[in-house]
């Protein structure tokens, strides 16, 4: 089988123009940077950002409000939210999609000159309000690509820290605060999707990984580290007063669900690759632990999930024939959606002229409907 690689990790290429302005002295401003925070939902992603929005770091306004599921807040800008849920349901993906073919529809969602344009605009305009930046969104996995786009031609640099909390965790987490909308298996497949080829699309990036019980457990100790590895000069000058706020925001009963292996319904292939992946995964959160060898291990464990997700598809293909009439439809809606979206900003960007005739031609094509309608 081969093996399924994220786009963005081996073929979302800069511009000659990025290129060129990474190439220049001075064009990457020292002082901009965008932290990424990334991870599976209910991993300890809002608390991460958090703390780095409490150490003097700019979280994008308006945040997501914080509720039942999430009361101390999410740290997601709202705007972000939107802007992943647009381009997923563009190309028919899914928060925690376990289909690892997923990857490649995602990742040429981030390929798209538009999509590109629209964040880096965006990211102009945050940094009017901060040089540091942190970007927070379970979502943010299938864009990585996209956001490092986005950064170079906006000046600034890039970080990436991956939460890390055992699978088991994570499912019960979200069987208790999500509802009933998935299983056991499926929300177990894409945590080990997800994080597979979140892995695999930070490599050879600045990144870091970090265990969610650490930051619960001792959130000075980690966060230290953390500030060392990824140069975040914010957590280093932190002073007595940003300290304290952190202090009062961590709150160890946070980790209010402590589900094992014995608490899920899952296959036993599945629950193997999951461990394995989050064994490998732990080795990456030790100092001098984001090694060759471990990358390997991790490389073959995609494949091997691959192969389980492969034979799960095998056995459920009556299922998949029965529902293409209904796939069918939505990729044509999701493929209209995306041509009208590109034709409404190539009108923006076309000349008064260029207006005036564009608005002339679907007036006309309008009437020649209508005529076709009645018979005529």
């Amino acid at each position: 089988m081969l093996e399924q690689v994220p786009v963005e990790a081996d073929t979302d290429k800069l511009t000659d123009e990025d290129l060129a302005m990474s190439a220049t002295p001075g064009a990457v401003d020292a002082q901009r940077k965008v932290v990424l925070v990334a991870g599976s939902g209910r991993s300890g992603t809002s608390l991460m950002s958090g703390i780095l929005k409490h150490m003097g770091m700019h979280v994008p306004e308006p945040e997501v409000v914080a509720d039942a599921t999430n009361p101390k807040g999410f740290g997601e800008p709202r705007w972000v939210v939107d802007f992943h849920e647009t381009l997923l349901k563009r190309v028919n993906v899914h928060t925690a999609d376990a289909r690892p073919s997923a990857w490649f529809d995602a990742g040429r969602a981030g390929t798209r000159e538009l999509n590109r344009s629209e964040l880096t605009t965006w990211l102009e305009e945050q940094f009017a309000h901060s040089d540091s930046l942190v970007i927070k969104d379970p979502r943010i996995s299938w864009f990585l690509g996209l956001w490092r786009v986005a950064a170079v031609r906006s000046g600034a640099s890039t970080r990436t820290i991956t939460m890390l909390r055992p699978p088991a965790e994570v499912v019960g987490s979200k069987n208790a605060y999500y509802g009933g909308r998935q299983g056991d298996i499926s929300r177990l497949a894409g945590w080990a999707n997800v994080m597979l080829c979140t892995e695999r699309a930070t490599r050879g990036s600045a990144r870091a990984f970090v265990r969610y019980h650490d930051l619960l457990d001792d959130w000075t100790k980690t966060v230290v580290r953390l500030g060392e590895e990824l140069d975040l000069a914010e957590v280093a000058e932190a002073g007595t007063g940003k300290m304290q706020e952190v202090h009062t925001f961590v709150d160890p009963q946070l980790r209010r669900v402590r589900a094992t292996w014995d608490d899920l319904s899952v296959p036993d292939n599945l629950r193997e690759v999951a461990q394995a992946t989050w064994d490998q995964l732990n080795l990456l959160a030790e100092p001098g632990g984001d090694t060759p060898e471990v990358h390997a291990a991790l490389d073959e464990l995609r494949r091997a999930y691959g192969a389980v997700y492969s034979d799960a598809e095998a056995l459920a293909n009556s299922s998949v024939v029965a529902a293409g009439p209904a796939f069918l439809r939505a990729t044509r809606q999701a493929r209209a959606a995306q041509a009208e979206a590109e034709a409404a900003a190539a009108f923006e960007a076309a000349s008064p002229m260029r207006k005036t005739y564009l608005r002339t031609r679907r007036a006309g094509g309008r009437v020649k409907r209508r005529l076709q309608n009645r018979g005529e």
